[in-house]
Parts: structure tokens; C-alpha cells; sequence
């Protein structure tokens, strides 16, 4: 879900390929499926795993981590492990890839208003309120902070009074808030 949101990237696939070599310790065949691929819009790419901790998948994984990663970066693009969420942020994201499709969008007019109402950082359920029927609204918010056109810290619980506000730039930014890396840069 980290990955469908960052604005760079342009597809996504799961399982894409299977990775095949010689192991030069014992000559065995080795391969390795990574769990997802990303291209990004500058035409690089990203293979990752995403265990479910640092030790996750023993030796085996290491050592096809580091096989992954010189081959990928002998065609310029990256391969990772990707530590996982805290807790919460999982859940916000859970909960907000539910509002990811563009139908929660609404008309333009309450795209105006909900960024309007968001101009200044504000609790989400009085900002949803000030622009009317906060059932007819939230989707809208929520939609809006999902592709980033609003932004809120993800390490925080959400509820009705969460701080949203527009990015400094007028969005669309990665809506992370709270200056969170969630890919973890090299």
C-alpha cells in the first residue's frame, strides 16, 4: 500500500519474475521471487520483499537479497527489503486504500471545498463539517488525503480530530505528514 501511494511510481506488480543463478559457493541452482516490482516514473525500478521482520526468511533470504540487489543494480534499479509498518500506520493505510478509487473523489466543486476548508491545518471532522454533510464529505477527505491532495502524520491513530492541512506546494505531495521515510532511502 506504501508503494500504490507514492506519487513516482507508475505500476505496480506482484510476484513479477523469478530470479535464477549458479550459487558459486556449492554450485547449486538457486532462484528467488521477489515480492513486488515498481516502475517508477524517471523508468527505474525497485524489486522488494517485505518480510514480516529483519530475520524473516532465514539465511536463504539474505543471501538472494544480495544476489537481487548486484543484479538490479547493474541495471540501474534497486532492489530492497522493506522493514515493515508500525502498527498504526498499517491500519491508517488499510483504511485509507479504501478510499484510493477515484469515485470517493467527488464533483470538483467539493474537491474546491475540501481544499479550501483544509487551507490551514484543522481536525478532520470539523474541516469535513465546515464544507456540509460530513457523510457526503469524509469520503471526499479521505480520498483526498489518500492521493496526497491533503496530508496527515500516518504514526498517529486516526479520529475526528486528526490534523489535515494542503502541502506547502498545493499537493499532490506523498500526504505522509510528519516528514515519515516509509521506503526507506539509500
Amino acid at each position: 500500500m506504501i508503494l500504490d501511494r507514492e506519487p513516482a511510481v507508475t505500476g505496480l506488480a506482484g510476484r513479477p519474475v523469478r530470479f535464477v543463478w549458479r550459487d558459486e559457493a556449492d554450485g547449486r541452482v538457486r532462484s528467488w521471487v521477489p515480492q513486488v516490482f515498481a516502475r517508477y516514473a524517471d523508468g527505474t525500478g525497485l524489486f522488494a520483499d517485505c518480510p514480516s521482520g529483519p530475520a524473516a526468511g532465514g539465511v536463504r533470504a539474505q543471501r538472494a537479497g544480495a544476489v537481487l540487489k548486484a543484479a538490479c543494480a547493474r541495471v540501474g534499479w534497486v532492489y530492497r527489503r522493506l522493514e515493515p509498518p508500525s502498527a498504526v500506520v498499517a491500519a491508517n493505510l488499510r483504511w485509507l486504500a479504501g478510499y484510493r478509487h477515484p469515485r470517493y473523489q467527488g464533483a470538483p466543486e467539493l474537491v474546491a471545498l475540501v481544499a479550501e476548508a483544509f487551507a490551514v491545518s484543522r481536525p478532520l471532522f470539523d474541516g469535513a463539517a465546515s464544507v456540509g454533510d460530513p457523510l457526503q464529505v469524509l469520503p471526499a477527505v479521505y480520498h483526498a488525503w489518500w492521493s496526497g491532495e491533503l496530508v496527515m502524520g500516518l504514526d498517529e491513530p486516526l479520529h475526528g480530530g486528526s490534523l489535515l492541512w494542503v502541502p506547502a506546494d498545493g499537493g499532490p505531495g506523498r500526504g505522509w505528514g510528519a516528514g515519515i521515510d516509509m521506503l526507506g532511502g539509500e
